[in-house]
Formats: C-alpha cells, sequence, structure tokens
C-alpha cells in the first residue's frame, strides 16, 4: 500500500495525542489498508485520494452487502485521517468534507398478523372468565384484557396506556383524549370490545379492591399507576398461553400490529398518522411496507397480465 507513512504517523498521533486504545488503533488501521487497497487498484496514494475515490469507495462498501453503521464508521475513519493530513500540511483540502454520511436503514417493526391477535384476545378473555382464580388473580386478568383490547383498539404508546386517567372508563365515551409527547392531545376512538373489557375491569376491581384513584389501573408504585415493565411481562406470559412465541410480543408490538391491520384494511396513511399521533408522516410511513405487499397481491391476483409469462 502508498502512502503507509501516513497511515503510521496518524496512528503515532492517536497514540500519543489522543491515548487512543489498542483496539481503536487496530480498527483504524484495518479501515484505512482497506481503503488503501481500494486506491491501490486505482493507481493512487493513501494520502492522493479524490472525492470521487470516497464516494465511489462507500458505494463499493454498500454493494457489497456491508452494512450503513459499518459504512459510517469507515467514513469516520477516513475524514479523522484527512484532518490530520491537513492539520501535518500534507494536503490543502479534505475529500472527506462534503460527503453524506451513510443513512441508517429504519428497520421494519415486529408485527403479529390479525389471526395472532385475536388468538392473544381470546387466551386472554379465557383467563378472566376463570371461576376457579382467587379475586386478586381474577383482577388481575381482567384487567390485562382491558389493556390488550384497549391497545390494539387504540394504538396508544404504552405510556399513554398505562397512564390513562380514571375518566377514561366512562360508559357514554365515544373517544378518550390521550395526552402524548411534549404534552400533545390527541382524540381516539374506542371500539365497543375496549369499552366493554375496560366496564369489565372497573367494575370488578370495585368489588375486588374499592378505592378511590385518579388512575384507570393503579398499582403500589412510585408513579400511582401500572408500570410497563409489569404489563409487559403480563403480556408476555397470555402470548406464550395463546402459542406465540415471547420474543415477538410486546406493548409496543400492539401498536404496530394496530396500525398495520388498519393500513392492510385500507386506512388512509394521515388518518393512521393522527391516530398515532406522529408528528411527522415519515415516521407513520414505516408501515407502508404492509400496504406494499397489500397492492402486490391485488395487481398479482387481478391483473389479467399477471400470471402470463412474458411474450418473446
Amino acid at each position: 500500500m502508498r502512502g503507509g507513512r501516513h497511515l503510521e504517523a496518524f496512528l503515532e498521533m492517536m497514540t500519543a495525542e489522543r491515548g487512543a486504545a489498542e483496539n481503536t488503533l487496530a480498527a483504524y488501521r484495518r479501515d484505512l489498508e482497506d481503503f488503501g487497497g481500494f486506491l491501490d487498484r486505482r493507481g493512487r496514494a493513501l494520502h492522493e485520494a479524490a472525492r470521487a475515490d470516497v464516494t465511489d469507495y462507500l458505494k463499493s462498501l454498500a454493494d457489497s452487502g456491508f452494512a450503513s453503521t459499518t459504512q459510517a464508521r469507515r467514513l469516520s475513519a477516513l475524514r479523522r485521517f484527512h484532518r490530520f493530513l491537513h492539520a501535518e500540511g500534507v494536503r490543502t483540502d479534505d475529500p472527506t468534507a462534503i460527503v453524506d454520511s451513510p443513512k441508517k436503514r429504519r428497520p421494519l417493526p415486529k408485527v403479529v398478523g390479525a389471526e395472532e391477535m385475536i388468538a392473544l384476545l381470546d387466551r386472554a378473555g379465557e383467563e378472566a372468565r376463570r371461576d376457579d382464580l382467587p379475586p386478586a388473580r381474577r383482577l388481575a386478568a381482567a384487567r390485562l384484557v382491558a389493556l390488550v383490547e384497549l391497545a390494539y383498539a387504540t394504538g396508544m404508546r404504552v405510556s399513554e396506556l398505562v397512564g390513562l386517567p380514571a375518566s377514561a372508563a366512562r360508559p357514554d365515551l365515544a373517544v378518550i383524549i390521550v395526552r402524548g409527547k411534549g404534552g400533545k392531545e390527541r382524540l381516539v376512538p374506542l371500539s365497543e370490545r375496549a369499552k366493554a373489557a375496560v366496564a369489565d375491569y372497573v367494575a370488578l376491581r370495585k368489588a375486588v379492591a374499592p378505592g378511590a384513584s385518579p388512575w384507570l389501573f393503579p398499582a403500589a408504585s412510585e408513579s400511582g399507576h401500572l408500570s410497563r415493565q409489569s404489563f409487559g411481562r403480563d403480556l408476555k406470559t397470555v402470548a406464550a398461553a395463546a402459542g406465540i412465541a415471547a420474543a415477538r410480543i410486546s406493548p409496543h408490538v400492539l401498536r404496530h400490529a394496530f396500525a398495520s391491520h388498519l393500513l392492510a384494511g385500507g386506512a388512509d396513511l394521515r388518518v393512521v398518522q393522527a391516530l398515532l399521533g406522529h408528528a411527522d408522516i415519515s415516521t407513520t410511513e414505516i408501515y407502508t411496507h404492509v400496504l406494499d405487499e397489500r397492492l402486490t397481491k391485488l395487481v398479482t391476483d387481478h391483473h389479467p397480465l399477471a400470471t402470463r409469462g412474458a411474450r418473446g
């Protein structure tokens, strides 16, 4: 690799002035030597890179399947190296200065299917209807049914859900006011199933554990209401009983299911954005993979040429 002396000088600086650890130095060496090999094949030395070399190198990493995080780390190493070259007077410019960092791909949300959600709700309901349970366990089971029904019917964040006020249980309410991030409020409609589950839970709570509380789901906690962690544990337990792997379910997955199933049923993206309380529609667009699948199936199933082979 040509220009290796500049790499060694850079690593010495990182050791002497920055106190870089051995692992950090080794990572810089690997990344810069890999870039040096790329430049060798172009007839350039390590310290002679042009902006096009940097962008082409990053593209080669992407084409080879390297993760965006790896690409970003390599670019970070190149930037630090070229700042060093500029500071030392080896170069008068920095070819990495206006190169955009690789964007991280937003992972698709975990989503359970509609049939799995029905199985989960049915299993939770069966537990709540058991007559052989002690009163405290029956109450906990009824509470879980109310939580799951509300979560799936409204798409509320788990913090919004467990922190609902007692007034949310009023039987005459068709919608509830949810206070979301930044104190912003939004109206969320309630399904008949959700209202019935909440009514059953509240009636049982009054009989088993009477007492006033400002919270719909009171608990002996610092906040005074059920914690997100407690709901998560109970949810995983009932999911396992319904045949759903615990790793695939969480309170946040219920929010994803709400959004994805609405879009799959034909709901408008802007409506889903409002129901979820997303400030930016780009956040909601993560769910459009559901639309993509539905539209692909629509074309495949109904277009007259979809199943025909291409004509030669």
